[in-house]
């Protein structure tokens, strides 16, 4: 449910409520706007209290949300919410690019690609330390010293770095090097790890599973938010279909839907999406013109030695001129990059 609270309400009394809301058995989380304060309510038969929330003092108005992802819902927030990664804001006017390799291979191969991508204009380095892979017997990253040549790749371009965690016990060294977490699409309903993000203080990125439906997608988001984590934004990645010319099938469609339905930033993964080097470009302007936050590419400089999903990785110099194609449907939509 939202509460909201009548104007001019002070702190003593912003506090008496929420102690009786924790008498109830739920949980409240302020939020403070520019002219009112909002109080969402979640727990188990929260719809009960509705009158007993109602007659508490300085409240206006008990409002309850009938989505069954709650905070992560529009209804539970009207305005965008806006992130802020080591400076760089996303869900905002500008769209924002993350570039890099798919895999950490070397460290000669990492520090190459994130100059040329800083060079080109791209706001985050991506990165994979660690690597689900379909086969036991592919390449599964090289864990710490990836994250090691992760943040000395910030170090020389001052990019920030998103890299993915695989495991509950994976989140505590992965937070000493990345500023983002990326949950991956086989992980996105490992409830377990959803919720250990949700304690830590670092934003979260969280890809779609490749066979998830939005609801199901949006009540994963909920599972870190309801930790105290409210730094998460979606990732579309592609879901599997029936189709087989491509990897998997971008669903464009879930841009503008997750942006109906939740306040969270959503961006595109047309990597991952198509999976071939030469539809890329054309997935991501679509991805800009539907509205998505950022734009998520693999870049790597020698794509045929790349150890994970180099077919997809685009050369830096064609990532330089995607940059320049994308700033034109940017700036088409009313959006910088």
């Amino acid at each position: 449910m939202i509460i909201t609270l009548k104007s001019g309400i002070n702190k003593k009394q912003v506090d008496n409520i929420t102690k009786s809301i924790k008498k109830f058995g739920l949980t409240p989380h302020v939020s403070h706007g520019a002219v009112k304060t909002i109080i969402g309510v979640i727990g188990a038969n929260e719809h009960k209290h509705k009158q007993q929330l109602e007659s508490l003092e300085g409240v206006e108005t008990v409002t309850p949300i009938l989505k069954p992802y709650k905070m992560v819902s529009r209804e539970f927030k009207k305005d965008n919410t806006v992130i802020d990664i080591k400076g760089v804001k996303l869900g905002g006017q500008q769209v924002v690019v993350f570039a890099g390799p798919c895999s950490v291979d070397t460290r000669e191969n990492l520090m190459t690609c994130a100059r040329e991508v800083k060079k080109s204009g791209a706001h985050i380095l991506r990165g994979g330390a660690f690597k689900p892979r379909t086969s036991p017997y592919a390449f599964q990253g090289h864990g710490e010293t990836a994250l090691k040549y992760l943040a000395e790749a910030r170090k020389l371009t001052g990019l920030p770095v998103v890299t993915e965690v695989m495991d509950t016990r994976q989140v505590e060294i992965v937070c000493k090097y990345a500023d983002i977490l990326q949950i991956g699409a086989r992980n996105g309903q490992n409830f377990d790890l959803l919720r250990e993000v949700g304690q830590s203080k670092k934003p979260v990125m969280l890809k779609r599973g490749m066979a998830n439906t939005i609801e199901e997608w949006l009540m994963s988001a909920e599972y870190i938010v309801a930790k105290g984590n409210r730094n998460v934004f979606f990732c579309e990645r592609g879901i599997r279909t029936f189709e087989t010319a491509t990897r998997f099938t971008m669903d464009i469609n879930a841009i503008p839907t997750i942006k109906h339905l939740s306040h969270l930033p959503v961006i595109i993964d047309p990597s991952h999406g198509v999976g071939v080097r030469d539809y890329i470009g054309s997935i991501a302007l679509a991805g800009i013109a539907a509205g998505a936050d950022g734009v998520m590419v693999e870049v790597h400089p020698k794509p045929t030695e790349a150890l994970s999903d180099g077919p997809q990785a685009l050369l830096p110099v064609m990532f330089d001129s995607l940059m320049n194609e994308m700033r034109k449907v940017a700036l088409a939509v009313g959006r910088t990059i």
